[in-house]
This record gives C-alpha cells, structure tokens and sequence, in this order.
C-alpha cells in the first residue's frame, strides 16, 4: 500500500461501508449467438454497445461469434444477449484447432464448430477419453 492510500483510508468519509472497491479488468469476452440476418447482427450489437463498460463490440455472423471488449463480466454479457435479444447465448465454447492434443477424439470433435475450431477440452472426463481413444 503507498502513502497516499494509507492517508485516503485514514481520513476516509464512506463510514465503514466498503474499505476498497473491487476494479472490475478489461476483458474480451465471446459468446456464440445464432446470427441470420443484417437484422439480428444489429440487434445484438444494439444490446451490447448499451451496457455500462463495453468498449467494442465485434459480431462475427458467419461463426455465430460475437467479441465484447470491455469492463465486463461474461455471465451479465451472456444473460443481456439473452433478455435483450431473446436468442439462445453460451460463452464461446471453442478452441483453435491446433491448441488440441486429439481434435478428433469423441468429445472434442464437434461438426457444428466453425472450421478451424474443436470444442473445448477442459473437462477432465472429456480429456481423459481423448487420451483413451488416441492410442
């Protein structure tokens, strides 16, 4: 702690409610949307660029992706594209093909995900069947 936050908490007005507000980081944030249309982009674009701490926001439509940059947290991004939206919303739930030991193992594979994109191997009971089925 330096000099000047000890004297702003000795000289301190808010009367004991909240010693230290806790900072919210700058965060990239993606959620996979199903995205149609011009209209649902916009829609979805709308939603998020009104909330307090988004800084940008980037729709991929063909990967039904869209990235929030922003003093955000993932789960209130998620549930405003829902409420606002009134489409289906989850965290992006894909890696880049080459960060897979196994892509094609059962379980990470996935022929929904967008090319160049398996899903997300950070469940232990997936891994350990990827493991299983590569030898």
């Amino acid at each position: 702690m330096g000099a000047l936050d000890h004297l702003s908490d000795l000289f301190d007005c808010s009367g004991g409610r909240s010693k230290h507000k806790k900072r919210k980081t700058l965060q990239t944030v993606e959620v996979k949307v199903r995205i149609d249309c011009e209209g649902c982009e916009r829609k979805v674009t709308r939603a998020l660029e009104g909330m307090k701490g988004v800084k940008q926001v980037v729709v991929e439509r063909k990967a039904n992706k869209v990235t929030v940059v922003g003093y955000v947290e993932p789960s209130k991004v998620v549930a405003r594209v829902a409420h606002r939206t009134g489409k289906k919303a989850e965290l992006w739930p894909y890696v880049p093909y080459d960060m897979v030991a196994h892509p094609y193992a059962p379980g990470v594979y996935d022929k929904k995900a967008p090319s160049g994109y398996v899903r997300n191997a950070d469940d232990p009971q997936v891994s350990q069947l990827a493991r299983a089925s590569s030898f």
